[in-house]
C-alpha cells in the first residue's frame, strides 16, 4: 500500500461512495451485507527488506451485517463512513473526539447506544483506512496537536506564513495533518528528533538548533501521526539526515523503531509515516558508563525487560549495535532517561553530549 496520500479528495470521495452502493447492492439482491477488513494482528505484519518498512499483509476477514458478534460493529463501519463522506465532500475537516460525539446516541426502541466509548470508535477509523486504502486525514479526521518543532524554516499553512524560528520558548506545535503545508524556505544540516519536552525544552532554551543548524523536533512521547509525517516530508523532500533521540530503555527505542520503520498498528501507513534513513544519536545504556551516569540509572521492570525481549526479535533490529545495547540492559537490568545527563550539568546535554555524538558520527543504525 503505497504513497497513500497523494490520492485526491475526488478519489476518497468515491472509494466511500462505492463502499456504500456495494453495500446497498448486496442488501437489494437478499446478500448479507459484508465489508472487507485486512487483519491487523502480527500475524499480518511483514517486514519489507528491500524498503525497511513494516507492511500490512494480505489476510482479510469479512463483517458481516447479519452475525450477532459483528452487527454492532459493522454498524458502527457504515456510521463513520456516511459521516466522513458528508466532511469529504464538504471539504472540512474535524476532530475524531468530534465526529465521536456527534455519531453517539441511543438507538430508537432499545437501551443500545452506537457507540458506549471513544475506545470503540478510533478502531473503527482504522478499519476504514485499511478496507478503502486511505488515510485518516484524508477522510478529513483530525486528533489533536502534539509535538513541537523549531528552526530555521518557514512555512505556509492554509495561506499563513510561519517561521519557526520566531515563535518564542514554545515553538510550532504540529498539527495531525502536515501533507498541505509548504516549505518556503528551508535551512539546515539535520533534523534532531527528541522523545521528551524536557530534552526539547532544554535544547530550545539553549538555541541548540541555531547553533548546530538543524530543525529540532520534540515529540513529546511516542510520535502522533503528524510528526512522523513531518520528519519523513523533511527527509525526503530536502535529503536531510535526521537523528533520533529517547530514554535508554526498551520503550524509547521502540519509539526509535516506530519513526525508522513504522508501527504494527498502522502498518498500512508505513510508506507515508515510516522513515528508514534514520539514525539513533541515544541514549544508550553505554553511555551510562562512557558519560558517568551510574547514580542516575533505575531498575529496569519486568515489563521493561519482556519489551527488550520482544526487541531483539526484530528484524529491522537486527544490528550487532542494537543486539549489544539490548543485551547490555537485560544484563544490568538497569535504564535511564534523558534527564540523567542533568546530573553532569544542566546544559551537558546541549554543550557537550550531543556536540561529541555529531563530531564523531557515534550511531546506531
Amino acid at each position: 500500500m503505497k504513497r497513500l496520500l497523494k490520492m485526491s479528495r475526488k478519489e476518497v470521495e468515491e472509494k466511500l461512495v462505492k463502499l456504500g452502493k456495494k453495500i446497498l447492492s448486496e442488501i437489494e439482491s437478499g446478500k448479507n451485507p459484508s465489508i472487507d477488513i485486512p487483519i491487523r494482528s502480527l500475524s499480518n505484519i511483514v517486514f519489507d527488506e528491500k524498503t525497511k518498512l513494516l507492511k500490512l499483509g494480505d489476510k482479510t476477514a469479512k463483517r458481516y451485517f447479519f452475525n450477532v458478534a459483528q452487527a454492532k460493529s459493522f454498524m458502527q463501519t457504515l456510521l463513520v463512513a456516511s459521516f466522513c463522506r458528508d466532511i469529504v465532500k464538504e471539504d472540512i475537516h474535524t476532530s475524531i473526539r468530534d465526529m465521536y460525539y456527534n455519531l453517539k446516541r441511543t438507538l430508537p426502541n432499545s437501551e443500545e447506544n452506537t457507540f458506549d466509548e471513544q475506545a470503540e470508535s478510533d478502531p473503527i477509523i482504522v478499519d476504514l483506512e485499511t478496507s478503502l486504502g486511505v488515510l485518516r486525514e484524508q477522510l478529513h479526521l483530525i486528533a489533536d496537536r502534539k509535538g513541537v518543532v523549531a528552526g530555521n524554516v518557514v512555512i505556509e499553512d492554509r495561506g499563513d506564513e510561519i517561521d519557526w524560528s520566531k515563535l518564542g520558548s514554545g515553538g510550532w506545535s504540529i498539527p495531525s495533518a502536515v501533507e498541505d503545508i509548504k516549505f518556503k524556505k528551508v535551512k539546515a544540516d539535520f533534523l534532531l528528533i527528541i522523545e521528551k519536552n524536557a530534552g526539547f525544552e532544554r535544547l530550545h532554551e539553549d538555541k541548540f538548533w541555531k547553533k548546530y543548524n538543524c530543525i529540532l523536533i520534540g515529540t513529546g512521547g511516542q510520535p502522533a501521526r503528524g510528526t512522523r509525517r513531518l520528519i519523513k516530508r523533511l527527509v525526503l523532500e530536502h535529503n536531510l539526515p535526521a537523528y533520533v533521540m529517547t530514554d535508554s530503555d526498551s520503550y524509547g527505542w521502540y519509539i526509535y523503531s516506530v519513526i525508522k520503520s513504522g508501527s504494527m498498528a498502522l502498518a498500512h501507513a508505513s510508506d507515508d509515516l515510516g522513515t528508514p534513513s534514520v539514525k539513533f544519536i541515544g541514549l544508550t545504556i553505554s553511555d551510562i558508563e562512557k558519560y558517568g551516569l551510574q547514580k542516575s540509572t533505575i531498575k529496569a521492570t519486568e515489563q521493561d525487560l519482556k519489551r527488550a525481549k520482544e526487541l531483539l526479535e526484530y528484524p529491522w533490529l537486527d544490528h550487532k549495535e542494537w543486539k549489544r545495547e539490548i543485551k547490555l540492559m537485560l544484563q544490568k537490568k538497569i535504564k535511564a532517561e534523558i534527564e540523567a545527563l542533568s546530573a553532569r550539568g544542566l546544559k551537558f546535554l546541549s554543550e557537550v553530549y550531543l556536540p561529541e555524538k555529531l563530531e564523531k558520527k557515534e550511531f546506531l543504525p
